[in-house]
């Protein structure tokens, strides 16, 4: 039997390698984008232990709601991205304050 301690655990690592991530990468969107998504999907796996281990569904049906905004969230970021590529021809953060209007 798994412990909540244990996937409580699992989460935090998974959210700190996350945030590590979006510390240490400033140059690539891409990478950026999955860092969040990786934060999202930690935080997700909290509310299903918590969910599971408190026997209330309450917090899986709200990780639907998170996985919603989620896929929503990675959709219209690509497709900025994409726009991006297009108009500088690379997909670097620092090259983004060519952008100023």
């Amino acid at each position: 039997m798994i412990a909540l301690s244990d996937v409580l655990t699992l989460g935090a690592i998974l959210f700190s390698l996350s945030v590590l991530g979006i510390f240490i990468n400033r140059k690539n969107i891409i990478i950026l984008l999955m860092c969040v998504e990786l934060m999202l999907l930690a935080v997700n796996l909290n509310f299903i232990a918590f969910s599971h281990f408190s026997g209330d569904i309450g917090g899986q049906i709200f990780v639907f709601f998170i996985l919603t905004v989620a896929a929503a969230e990675a959709a219209i970021g690509l497709a900025i991205l994409v726009v991006l590529f297009r108009n500088l021809s690379t997909i670097n953060v620092s090259e983004l304050d060519r952008l100023k209007g």
